[in-house]
């Protein structure tokens, strides 16, 4: 029988046949009411408990912010668009690990990615991306093992035999996690466009993936003008 946690934490894939239509209509409801909608969050959505986190790094306007796990398929659907968007617009993507607790090889993924970023950030969300992309391929910790050393190898990289011996990095991936949680996140992916100093919400959940550029573009106008949050100076 499958547990409760499990159940809590479906894949959104399983609702593939329920929340397009939901979201269309609330789409289409909120436009009906106002002709010059604002950055305003569509419905449903995840209940957000502590926003905290939901913000742009410092120095930018707008970014989009993925609560991600590196073995969800709906995930790997959703890494080229938000790439994309994050290319085409400049804007940064940050990426946050919520390996899903039935998934067998997610959370030593995001390890592995991790370990990549030590070296530095741009490689280890190639890693990322590299998964995202081999995903159905890569069917248990072994294979990962020997995917993820074919990796380092291509990238001239001697990966070691104990990738995080002392545990930093798995209890960087649970730090996420308990973040996640404490957000609210109940799927993966969940993704907000967030916004600093903006004249609209502050954050809205990207629901409807075709509707990604549309709710950057409108994050864009609703912060022209105002000021970043305040930039780290050398």
């Amino acid at each position: 029988m499958q547990s409760s946690l499990s159940l809590r934490f479906l894949n959104r894939t399983v609702f593939t046949g329920l929340l397009p239509a939901l979201v269309f209509a609330g789409v289409l409801a909120a436009a009906s009411v106002r002709g010059e909608a604002q950055f305003a969050p569509p419905s449903p959505g995840t209940q957000v408990h502590d926003p905290a986190a939901l913000k742009p790094p410092p120095g930018a306007r707008v970014a989009i912010v993925e609560f991600e796990d590196l073995e969800c398929p709906d995930c790997a659907r959703a890494n080229p668009v938000l790439r994309d968007a994050a290319s085409t617009y400049k804007i940064p993507w940050v990426r946050h690990d919520f390996p899903l607790p039935f998934h067998t090889w997610s959370f030593q993924a995001a390890v592995n990615a991790r370990w990549f970023d030590t070296r530095s950030k741009k490689l280890g969300d190639e890693y990322r991306d590299s998964v995202f992309a081999n995903q159905p391929s890569i069917v248990d910790l072994n294979v990962l093992r020997q995917f993820t050393e074919k990796f380092a190898k291509e990238h001239n990289i001697a990966l070691p035999f104990a990738i995080d011996p002392m545990g930093k990095l798995q209890n960087e991936v649970k730090a996420d996690y308990a973040l996640g949680q404490r957000i609210g996140i109940e799927h993966t992916p969940t993704i907000w466009v967030v916004t600093s100093n903006s004249k609209g919400a502050p954050f809205v959940e990207v629901v409807d993936r075709s509707k990604l550029f549309q709710l950057i573009d409108q994050a864009l106008e609703d912060t022209k003008g105002s000021a970043p949050e305040r930039t780290a100076r050398k």
